[in-house]
């Protein structure tokens, strides 16, 4: 071979060769301390665009769910004389709440400061930049604090918005308003500090609250029902007839509630993968579940299947199912959604009738019972044995008094709480508009609008 024919294919050859080498030394070769460094920086600070997406998504689902779900859901419930007054109700709310949240109750809920609140380090998002990072479940995986902030506001925006169907049709817009401000502060900041973040006395315990069953369900459940006890029964009820204005408002509403609440659940595992998948399989196989249940024991205990019978199994689907969401199987999942049905159904049909509570829209017959049923049964349907992912450690008897245990927490504290708070906006502003202006509707009286005209 001549020297040309050898430089021509020998020194290619011999040139891929020691680069080959080259890289297999580099990656067999000790790094140094600022390349270790480097690298570990670059796993702690993995942001993935699918994951962003997803939770802005979400983010907005769960808005969805407030404005219009509820919103149509509850206004279709009432009468018609007080629709307009129910869509405003939640309306204000939700944006107040937002303020809020921003002014101080993120930080309050999720930043360092004992196990029962957090902290005002982060009042008016102090810290929170573009460039600031939140935790998910996955170890090296995060997104941007932003998102994260802008999630938990909606569920903080939707809480107090459910429990005025407690006592709608019957309470002072001005009321309802002070009331949810301080409600928020000195009830959900709290119970979400405990539940959610990494120091708080609940999550500590070991208990288990995928997407919200004491923090929003029960919490709502029970302020709603302390709620329609302190201002007490519509005026007329139990002598006059007060069916739902308009059941077809009520069931797009409830609809709404359920394509939303695949944000409120499969979003609360906080970034886009299979425990994703699982918990949207979940909501959806749960509150088909619930739907059933309630439309059959509805059959068998009437003669007939109501669609108010069933919008109302869906909700007690998708409430019993929040909390277990991204826990339990789909088998597991459908379980706990018919049985909680049932039970929120004897809760709504024959309990309340039975106590003689004027609870409107039977928020603690759903929400309130189809939490507590969700987040004690998720500490069985958790179980591997029914198709849940497991858990390391898990013994249902010890999470199930866990879970029993920060059920309890949730009752006592909001209940307490509510019941003070709902007396001092009554010395305040008072509770409940006259008798005149209750009877001529709120639309007109608290509002000055109609949403009929003849």
């Amino acid at each position: 071979m001549t020297i040309k024919n050898w430089m021509r294919t020998g020194l290619p050859v011999l040139a891929t060769t020691a680069l080959v080498a080259a890289a297999a030394f580099a990656q067999d070769a000790p790094q140094t301390g600022a390349e270790a460094t480097a690298e570990a920086a670059a796993v702690v600070a993995t942001v993935d665009k699918g994951d962003v997406t997803w939770m802005m998504v979400s983010t907005i689902l769960v808005l969805f769910m407030t404005v219009p779900g509820l919103a149509l859901f509850y206004g279709g419930l009432v009468r018609a004389k007080n629709m307009l007054s129910v869509l405003m109700q939640v309306t204000v709310i939700a944006a107040v709440m937002m303020l809020i949240w921003v002014f101080y109750g993120y930080s309050l809920a999720f930043t360092e400061g004992n196990a029962f609140i957090g902290g005002f380090s982060k009042a008016f998002l102090a810290g929170v930049t573009t460039d600031s990072l939140a935790d998910t479940f996955s170890e090296g995986v995060k997104i941007p604090e932003y998102v994260f902030m802008a999630f938990q506001m909606t569920f903080s925006a939707i809480t107090p918005a459910l429990i005025i169907g407690a006592f709608a049709e019957r309470m002072k817009f001005s009321a309802i308003v002070l009331f949810c401000v301080l409600w928020v502060t000195f009830v959900y900041y709290p119970i979400a500090h405990m539940v959610w973040f990494s120091e708080g006395y609940l999550f500590a315990l070991g208990a288990l609250d995928f997407a919200g069953g004491t923090v929003v369900h029960i919490n709502a459940g029970i302020a709603g029902l302390v709620g329609c006890i302190l201002v007490g029964k519509r005026t007329g009820y139990g002598k006059e007839l007060m069916p739902p204005h308009s059941l077809p408002f009520a069931m797009v509403g409830a609809s709404v509630l359920w394509v939303g609440w695949f944000g409120f659940n499969a979003g609360s595992n906080l970034e886009a993968n299979a425990g994703t998948t699982l918990a949207l399989v979940n909501t959806l196989v749960a509150t088909a579940g619930a739907i059933v249940g309630w439309s059959l024991i509805e059959w068998l205990a009437k003669g007939k299947p109501s669609m108010l019978g069933a919008i109302s199994g869906m909700v007690a689907g998708l409430v019993a199912i929040t909390p277990a969401a991204g826990l339990c199987g789909p088998i597991g999942a459908i379980v706990l959604g018919f049985v909680a049905s049932i039970v929120c159904f004897f809760f709504v049909t024959t309990v309340k009738n039975s106590l003689g509570y004027d609870d409107s829209l039977d928020v603690f017959g759903v929400h309130g019972v189809g939490g507590i049923i969700g987040a004690i049964g998720t500490g069985i349907v958790v179980s591997p044995a029914l198709g849940g992912p497991g858990l390391d450690g898990y013994e249902m008897g010890s999470q199930v008094w866990i879970q029993i245990q920060a059920v309890a927490i949730t009752i006592v504290w909001c209940g307490v709480v509510s019941a003070i708070l709902y007396k001092i906006v009554d010395i305040i502003i008072g509770l409940r508009p006259s008798v005149e202006k209750e009877r001529e509707g709120l639309d007109i009286t608290e509002h000055g609008e109609r949403a009929y005209h003849s």
